[in-house]
């Protein structure tokens, strides 16, 4: 029962929260599941079908909000399914202890920049070429970062959306986009998840979906973009 009852609420506030950002809380549930008792290898998998859950929601209401660049947002979704799986594949090769060094280095410049740095205004928007190869961009690097450590890819995509000129909550909203399915791709790389208990996936899938509701909405209509880009710094840095 105590299981439920902290991770129930544990769920909703994280899941609200990073919601507001266009992030997923993988990095958050892993940890907190696991010392609650979940083996790892349940902890993961459930973790990342939560964050599809919730920001599943999260997406929808943003794209209703016409919050969703779809220019920058489909390559970047497009790289991230294919490249996440080679980065995954990859990792027993590679040093993750330099890897995590040098992706906390780069999260803490992009936690600086988002506080500091301003986007020069353009007379003209960027036209459709220069997005979807800025998108692509992005995700070609995000994508096989986030397959090789086995987080969400929207701590990396976010950054730069907003470097890239993207209003912040424009920015957000085409995160969530990609992070839904690269939270599903990588949910659907784990082999089973026939040892979780239905009851705790259930409770917790249900707080993941109220709490990226509630978040995304107060994103949309009590959160200016100013608030939300300090906000994003922190979580991302």
């Amino acid at each position: 029962m105590t299981l439920y009852i902290i991770s129930a609420i544990a769920v909703f506030v994280f899941s609200g929260l990073l919601a507001m950002a266009g992030l997923g809380a993988v990095f958050l549930f892993v940890p907190l599941f696991h010392d609650l008792g979940v083996p790892l290898a349940e902890a993961t998998p459930a973790a990342l079908l939560l964050n599809v859950v919730g920001l599943m929601f999260a997406a929808i209401n943003y794209w209703r909000g016409k919050l969703v660049n779809w220019r920058v947002g489909l390559p970047v979704l497009i790289t991230a399914v294919l490249l996440s799986p080679l980065g995954a594949r990859l990792t027993p090769y590679v040093d993750k202890k330099i890897l995590l060094l040098l992706c906390a280095a780069f999260l803490v410049f992009a936690g600086f920049m988002m506080l500091f740095y301003r986007a020069k205004a353009r007379q003209k928007p960027l036209g459709r070429a220069t997005e979807a190869a800025a998108g692509a961009g992005v995700e070609s690097v995000a994508g096989f970062l986030s397959g090789l450590l086995g987080v969400g890819g929207g701590n990396f995509i976010l950054p730069v959306l907003n470097w890239i000129g993207l209003d912040a909550k424009v920015a957000a909203g085409t995160t969530a986009v990609v992070v839904v399915f690269s939270s599903l791709s990588g949910f659907l790389g784990h082999a089973t998840m026939g040892g979780l208990d239905p009851v705790f996936i259930g409770i917790t899938a249900l707080m993941a979906a109220l709490g990226s509701i509630v978040g995304s909405q107060l994103m949309k209509t009590k959160v200016s973009s100013a608030q939300l880009k300090k906000s994003s710094a922190f979580y991302c840095g």
